[in-house]
């Protein structure tokens, strides 16, 4: 593991670390370090959806049955979860972490794909406050994301710069 390594261990430490009691997700061929992770793992619950739009809505029954659920997709997925963003995690002013996948980000080279091009206008125009994590020293964000969903009673986005390790 390098220095500049994300490691999906470190990730599931800290969401264990806020509470975190449940994992909404949709499996992906692009997450295998971080699905092999939190199914080698026991003390998060993982729930699995068939569409990223029921995400914010099984994560807010998790809530109202007094659990802590992370909702956890690619920016993609987000995107079609909008109306589910916006009626329910905003409308409802959900306290709720989501970890999004940030496909197509490049840190030191022009962004060509739209779906990188298009999450933070997007969650800036909703309001949604978000932090950016690429390493395992960046990992402490998700706990400073957590603690301002809860002050804020709104959603708060960790985007997900680089792929886990």
């Amino acid at each position: 593991m390098t220095v500049t390594a994300l490691t999906a261990h470190r990730v599931l430490d800290e969401l264990k670390k806020c509470g975190i009691t449940h994992i909404v997700w949709l499996p992906s061929s692009e997450t295998r370090f971080m699905d092999d992770a939190m199914m080698s793992q026991h003390e998060l619950t993982l729930v699995g959806v068939c569409r990223e739009g029921e995400a914010i809505a099984i994560a807010a029954g998790l809530m109202l049955g007094s659990k802590e659920p992370v909702v956890m997709h690619q920016n993609t997925g987000f995107f079609e979860s909008g109306d589910s963003v916006r009626g329910l995690a905003l409308g409802l002013r959900l306290p709720l972490l989501l970890l999004i996948g940030y496909r197509g980000w490049r840190r030191d080279a022009p962004i060509t794909d739209s779906a990188a091009i298009f999450t933070e206008p997007i969650l800036d125009t909703w309001g949604i406050k978000h932090y950016l994590v690429e390493t395992d020293r960046d990992v402490e964000r998700i706990s400073m994301g957590y603690k301002e969903a809860h002050e804020t009673n709104k959603p708060v986005a960790i985007l997900i710069g680089r792929e886990y390790e």
